[in-house]
């Protein structure tokens, strides 16, 4: 256990090290204030050498059979390697985009191609009114679901406050647990949760582009409940204040834990709002508040039913540009075709790729992967067991190769 724990602080102090060569490469930290770095930054290869040697350290210890000490160290010595990875792209050393997914997020994602998506282009196409290309017709069409800008904080209230209630049937909050929410623009992303300790978090909603009725319960349960502010609440509560595990102090965006984030937040939006009583709550709760005709729900929710169904696109795009088979305006092209977003917001994506990489799995594969390995785990169909296994995950989080091999 000793020993673990001395490994697990040497982690932190060289991540932390790592976050002063890339500023969003540490998430959150809410560790010890002594363990950070003093203002002298050490180079890359040096760091890069630390690493390593944490990761020789970490496998001399293996195996340990006493208790969940096995399944923590297992956890840190992925995150160990993926440090090394981070490293080494910092030093100039280019992966490819599957090699980048296992290096950092020991992820196998799957693959699609554009015959893939162009079937679900076909249902689209049936389902959106209007004539002409696909793409101006669905923006044309969502134009009527726009949330006005004087609505957003209220419509966004209101979608928090039912997600949290929800949560709060099934999940043990700490009392003090709280968020404030900030409206900012000039982003790559639509949305972000910073999480500061102490169950407290800053979520920012990006308004460089209009919000349309169907994301704030997205937003909502991804970024607060049952999504990254619980995540990390969850993982404070448990892991580093009962355990004193203080490997889990610290958040390190391009890591094995990010897939579990990202695509427990994204799952968790399902398991707050089933499908059916999403429906009803939005047509019925939201709609009205940002003054959108629920009238017009019906043809909306089948074609946000198929649009689904292209998430994958970003990896296709994203795979493509950072291998170099594609440049900025065949990715952009690409995007626009099967995305179905305008230019603008093409070109935003692509700024994300270009700041994110491979990160954009995490989102789509780790949603699925979340789902399936909770599925294996569930006795019934219930809400109430799945709200079980769900916050269980949460407590003790995975990587996707451990999520892969329980099934």
């Amino acid at each position: 256990m000793k020993i673990i724990n001395n490994l697990a602080e040497h982690y932190v102090k060289l991540s932390l090290k790592i976050g002063q060569h890339s500023n969003y490469y540490v998430d959150a930290y809410y560790g010890p204030k002594e363990w950070q770095p003093n203002g002298d930054i050490t180079p890359l290869s040096d760091l890069k050498a630390k690493a390593q040697s944490l990761v020789e350290l970490a496998i001399s210890l293996k195996p340990i059979d006493i208790g969940d000490q096995q399944l923590r160290l297992d956890f840190l010595l992925l995150h160990l390697k993926s440090s090394v990875a981070y490293i080494n792209h910092l030093l100039g050393i280019n992966f490819s985009f599957n090699e980048e997914c296992q290096a950092l997020y020991d992820a196998q994602p799957p693959t699609y191609d554009e015959q893939h998506f162009d079937q679900i282009l076909l249902q689209l196409n049936a389902l959106v009114p209007g004539k002409g290309q696909l793409n101006q017709r669905l923006l044309d069409y969502r134009k009527d679901f726009i949330i006005p800008v004087d609505k957003l904080d209220s419509v966004f209230k209101a979608a928090i406050t039912e997600a949290r209630q929800r949560t709060l049937q099934y999940i043990d909050i700490p009392s003090n647990e709280n968020f404030n929410v900030e409206l900012v623009n000039e982003q790559v992303w639509s949305a972000y949760n910073w999480y500061k300790g102490d169950s407290y978090s800053l979520i920012q909603l990006n308004t460089d582009f209009p919000i349309y009725i169907e994301r704030v319960i997205d937003l909502a349960a991804h970024e607060g409940y049952p999504g990254h502010h619980i995540f990390n609440a969850q993982m404070e509560k448990h892991l580093v204040n009962a355990k004193g595990w203080m490997e889990y102090s610290i958040y390190n965006l391009f890591s094995p834990t990010s897939l579990l984030a990202e695509g427990s937040a994204n799952y968790g939006i399902e398991v707050a709002f089933p499908w059916a009583e999403r429906i009803t709550f939005e047509r019925d709760v939201l709609f009205p508040l940002a003054d959108i005709e629920p009238e017009k729900s019906e043809l909306y929710y089948q074609i946000q039913t198929v649009l689904h169904q292209l998430s994958y696109v970003d990896n296709m795009v994203a795979q493509r540009y950072i291998d170099g088979e594609i440049d900025e305006s065949q990715a952009i092209q690409l995007l626009m075709k099967y995305a179905l977003s305008s230019e603008e917001r093409s070109k935003q994506r692509l700024a994300f790729y270009q700041h994110n990489r491979a990160y954009v799995i995490t989102y789509n594969y780790g949603q699925d992967l979340v789902k399936d390995y909770l599925a294996t785990l569930v006795k019934d169909d219930s809400k109430g067991e799945l709200w079980r296994v769900f916050p269980e995950l949460l407590a003790q989080p995975l990587s996707a190769s451990m999520m892969r091999i329980s099934r």
